[in-house]
């Protein structure tokens, strides 16, 4: 409207000139609807198309935070409820899932403000530890929604993390061996961790995922310590791939620089995303408390539908069992497969 000069300045009867106000709207008019124009960016003949709207529309996911509820967010509902009565879009509703992000307090537990100088620069953590550390430690904090203190020593933490997946990464022998003369330890943590980092991405538990990353890089790490002969072991080449690639979308440096390592020339976010086997996600066996006379004395892992025979078995061979029961009458044996196990026997 500013450059309308012809129709901005004009004159009135008593010959004084005047002009017209140019500021009819707020500032941030346009971004109310720039997510509709984010679906057709190059249409230089209209601000969207029908079948942009049809393949694009509405939005799957808008994280913000709760400012946004007042702002940003309100007046976009209203501009896209105008622009659907006026038929220029197909959805009613422009956004069918909001998350809002808590807030990252300071240290002090404090909102970040500079006069309470508590702000942390983001900077500086990227010059210190880098930008994937950054990264993780904000996702590992805790809950997406929740408000939390930035810690500065505790982002050490994720930078352990990150350095534990290079070691992994740069272990001596790392080689191509079929998945089904893996230990069975190992195959299973893997395709535990690729489902349980699957799903957390999806719900947003971006805490969680890290955590799981943190266990898998740990049984990777276990499954390299040289033997007693100093051997060192090989690892799979398939088991570090998928920490490289499930470690990426909070780590995108460490992931390609990793995926690099392994041998690969092309960007692993051309690869596809690793798929878990739900068997190996099931866990046949289970570790349940063994008792004597109703207190614990010990635990043992054992086949969830294991026999009764079996279960007594093993649990009168555990050590602190049967120093306990050693020349006195077992006079019940009680056992509730997959939860416990209780000795009694006589005094």
């Amino acid at each position: 409207l500013a450059r309308a000069i012809d129709w901005r300045y004009f004159q009135k009867e008593d010959g004084q000139w005047y002009a017209r106000e140019t500021n009819t709207m707020p500032q941030w008019a346009g971004s109310c609807w720039y997510y509709l124009r984010f679906i057709d960016p190059h249409n230089d003949n209209e601000p969207w198309s029908k079948e942009a709207d049809n393949s694009w529309m509405p939005v799957d996911l808008y994280v913000g935070g709760q400012e946004h509820a007042t702002l940003h967010l309100l007046y976009s509902r209203f501009w896209h409820k105008v622009l659907y009565e006026a038929g220029l879009t197909a959805s009613k509703e422009p956004f069918q899932k909001l998350v809002h992000q808590g807030m990252i307090l300071g240290s002090d537990g404090e909102k970040m403000s500079k006069s309470r100088g508590n702000v942390v620069n983001p900077d500086d953590v990227v010059d210190e530890h880098g930008a994937d550390a950054l990264r993780m430690y904000e996702m590992f904090m805790g809950p997406l929604e929740a408000t939390k203190p930035w810690q500065t020593e505790q982002v050490a933490g994720v930078v352990r993390f990150r350095d534990k997946v290079h070691s992994v990464v740069t272990h001596p022998k790392i080689e191509e061996v079929a998945e089904e003369t893996w230990s069975q330890e190992l195959r299973k943590a893997m395709h535990k961790t690729i489902k349980k980092v699957t799903s957390d991405i999806e719900s947003l538990s971006f805490n969680t995922a890290i955590s799981a990353l943190m266990v898998y890089t740990n049984a990777l790490q276990a499954a390299a310590k040289p033997d007693k002969n100093g051997e060192i072991p090989v690892l799979p080449k398939k088991a570090v791939e998928t920490l490289a690639l499930l470690a990426s979308p909070f780590a995108p440096h460490l992931g390609e620089e990793c995926w690099s390592i392994l041998g690969h020339e092309d960007s692993l976010a051309y690869f596809p995303w690793p798929i878990f086997d739900e068997k190996q996600c099931v866990d046949s066996t289970v570790k349940i408390g063994v008792q004597v006379n109703g207190k614990k004395r010990g635990e043992m892992e054992i086949e969830k539908d294991a026999s009764e025979e079996a279960a007594k078995e093993m649990a009168l061979a555990l050590p602190r069992v049967a120093e306990l029961t050693q020349g006195k009458e077992v006079k019940k044996f009680i056992y509730r497969p997959g939860k416990i196990v209780n000795v009694v026997v006589g005094k």
